[in-house]
């Protein structure tokens, strides 16, 4: 999961800590009209990866508020504040080496 933060026309605050994934749709209507970058290369919007599978701890946000950066009438960036965050362990990942943990994760894959 990803919290994104909001920097090009056609994002608002209200994508502003949102799951990519749920996004996509808004961003391949919003590449068509605007030319905006779905992988966000173009630094339309910046990300924050809180859990995967090679995590043995995944990041929870706890307490959250959206702010305005940029005032920008084209263009607003807005951005999630981070007010209280916890590590959230994954059970049986925390004992396990990064190689075990790759192994598990390809075994996901097949």
């Amino acid at each position: 999961s990803s919290g994104i933060n909001a920097e090009y026309g056609g994002l608002n605050q209200s994508h502003v800590g949102q799951h990519a994934s749920d996004l996509l749709p808004h961003f391949k209507a919003t590449s068509k009209k605007f030319g905006f970058n779905v992988c966000g290369e173009g630094g339309e919007f910046e990300s924050l990866v809180t859990d995967c599978p090679l995590y043995a701890y995944k990041i929870q946000v706890d307490k959250s508020e959206k702010v305005c950066h940029s005032h920008d009438d084209m263009a607003p960036v807005w951005y999630e504040k981070f007010e209280a965050v916890s590590l959230v362990e994954k059970p049986g990942l925390k004992d396990l080496g990064l190689r075990e943990r790759i192994g598990l994760v390809s075994k996901l894959g097949s």
